[in-house]
């Protein structure tokens, strides 16, 4: 038997530290625009965040913290919050993201899960973090992500401002080299089901996943191009955008804590932002401003939507104003890029309809993914487009098993998401439906995605969902719950026939309940289960 031989090349770890080091020294003048809390902007460049990163992983070490450590981070999208992102994984330790929209008792028992040793907020979250501090006895530090002379008055143990902290390190310090294999970041699920569960990345997957979302059927980022996460940095490391940015030299746009349609659309015409990424309900705030304004893109060009279905009324809204929009799909458990919908050029000249069913698809694994759908037996099923099956994912930058896990979480690698896709015979995928939201009537399934894509085409309706109610003859029948547009005047017949030509009669829902709002987790998406709860009764 032959054997195989090593190839002669230099051998150098994948670390996060080399993306800002690469970042600093290839691309001196990208520009990292910060808008603060009082609505002002910062600026400086990636060599400037590198001089910073590089301080605080010298302050930390400092200060105590080893390789392996967790250090916590409340705060929206900021430089500072940009520099933890480097100087806490480049030192070998782990910057673990907690989502601040989280109820105080889950942030606590994220905290201690994750054997938190330092906690580092935004002032805003000053009263968060007085409600969490007490449950929270092993944290030797608060650091508050400000100057001195903006140290919040409330009085709390080990407190002290990130400034102040920063001024005790050395611009002298030297990225550590070590294995690459070692972790991070760290990340909880939402927590839908039980407990938060922790997702811990290595600086090897990171940099992978950088790579993979950098590419032309991906985010399709470049040196010129000029890059917006409004999906939070605390929401699986905004989609992996503070690492692919610098990877490319990419200008960084980070909007802070204003959000709204208003704030957004100045922030992206000021800076010239071409790129985009956030949720749909952030994005349904921006087209109400736009469209209400009569106002245009002047630069952006696409937008990116995951986290939920994103309607096909979002896709023609943005399609009128110039924007392209590039659907994706991701997990915590994947980093969380899997795949995202492009046109290539074969199908830009198609028509509008079978653009738009490509668009709503979430389209072609990136390379380092492999997928599969399987059914209840776990037997895989084809690739045709129709044959419905639950969705498994594996690649290096898939979750192997969950922080203090002992076992995997499944088997060859492969990880079950919850999702019920499927996928064509050019290997685009498409999500129905989570397991847990998918309905079953009479026997067949009916997709609430598409159902809440059809209502969220009509004018009136400004969001909806869609959910399984218990029925006396069909076991489960669709329900929607509708939200109206502000002075709009529509009634449940005016929806009931909007859907007559668009979806098979047995699709349609038997009841339409109008509500002033619908719950929203802490990532945006809607809460399924708690409509369900509220409402599930409704038709039987």
């Amino acid at each position: 038997m032959t054997q195989t031989i090593p190839g002669l090349m230099t051998s150098a770890p994948l670390l996060v530290s080399s993306l800002i080091d690469h970042a600093a020294r290839h691309h001196r003048n990208g520009e990292i625009v910060s808008r603060l809390g009082d609505g002002s902007l910062h600026r400086y460049r990636y060599p400037d965040c590198r001089r910073r990163a590089m301080r605080l992983a010298s302050a930390l070490e400092l200060a105590g913290v080893q390789q392996g450590t967790r250090i916590a981070t409340i705060a929206w999208n900021g430089f500072r919050h940009l520099e933890l992102y480097f100087g806490v994984g480049g030192m070998g330790s782990v910057c673990h993201t907690i989502n601040p929209r989280l109820h105080p008792d889950q942030i606590a028992y994220i905290i201690r899960d994750a054997a938190d040793q330092m906690v580092f907020f935004d002032v805003e979250f000053t009263g968060l973090i007085a409600q969490i501090a007490p449950l929270c006895p092993e944290v030797r530090n608060w650091v508050a992500l400000c100057g001195t002379h903006e140290m919040p008055a409330q009085s709390m143990p080990s407190l002290e401002s990130y400034e102040a902290l920063l001024a005790t390190g050395s611009e002298d310090y030297e990225w550590p080299v070590f294995d690459e294999s070692a972790a991070c970041g760290l990340c909880y699920t939402s927590g839908t089901t039980g407990q938060p569960k922790g997702v811990l990345y290595a600086n090897r997957s990171t940099v992978l996943h950088a790579y993979a979302a950098s590419l032309p059927n991906a985010m399709n980022l470049a040196s010129h191009s000029v890059v917006l996460p409004v999906v939070p940095m605390f929401h699986v490391n905004a989609w992996g955008i503070p690492y692919a940015a610098p990877l490319n030299g990419a200008k960084l746009v980070l909007p802070g804590r204003m959000l709204d349609g208003a704030s957004l659309y100045n922030l992206i015409e000021a800076e010239g932002v071409t790129f985009a990424a956030g949720v749909p309900t952030i994005w349904l705030s921006l087209l109400e401003h736009v469209e209400q304004n009569s106002a245009k893109f002047a630069s952006l060009q696409e937008a990116a939507i995951g986290g939920s279905a994103c309607p096909a009324s979002m896709v023609d809204r943005f399609h009128a104003l110039g924007v392209d929009v590039v659907h994706g799909w991701g997990m915590t458990e994947t980093s969380p890029l899997g795949c995202l919908s492009r046109l290539n050029p074969r199908r830009t000249d198609l028509p509008l309809e079978e653009r738009r069913r490509i668009l709503q698809k979430q389209g072609h694994a990136l390379f380092g993914i492999d997928m599969k759908i399987v059914n209840g037996n776990g037997t895989e099923l084809p690739w045709d487009g129709s044959s419905f099956g639950d969705l498994m994912v594996r690649g290096p930058w898939v979750l192997e098993r969950y922080y203090g896990a002992d076992h995997p979480v499944g088997e060859d690698g492969w990880f079950a998401t919850g999702d019920v896709a499927t996928i064509d015979s050019n290997g685009a995928m498409q999500i129905m439906d989570r397991t847990k939201d998918i309905i079953k009537s009479g026997g067949e399934w009916i997709s609430s995605i598409d159902v809440e894509s059809i209502a969220m085409a009509h004018p009136d309706l400004l969001e909806a969902a869609c959910i399984a109610a218990e029925h006396p003859k069909w076991g489960e029948r669709p329900l929607l719950i509708a939200v109206a547009r502000p002075g709009a005047s529509v009634s449940e017949n005016d929806v009931l026939h909007f859907f007559e030509g668009k979806a098979a009669k047995w699709w349609i829902p038997d009841k339409v309940i109008f509500s002033e709002s619908l719950p929203h987790n802490a990532t945006g998406k809607v809460q399924k289960r708690e409509l369900r709860e509220r409402y599930a009764g409704q038709l039987s």
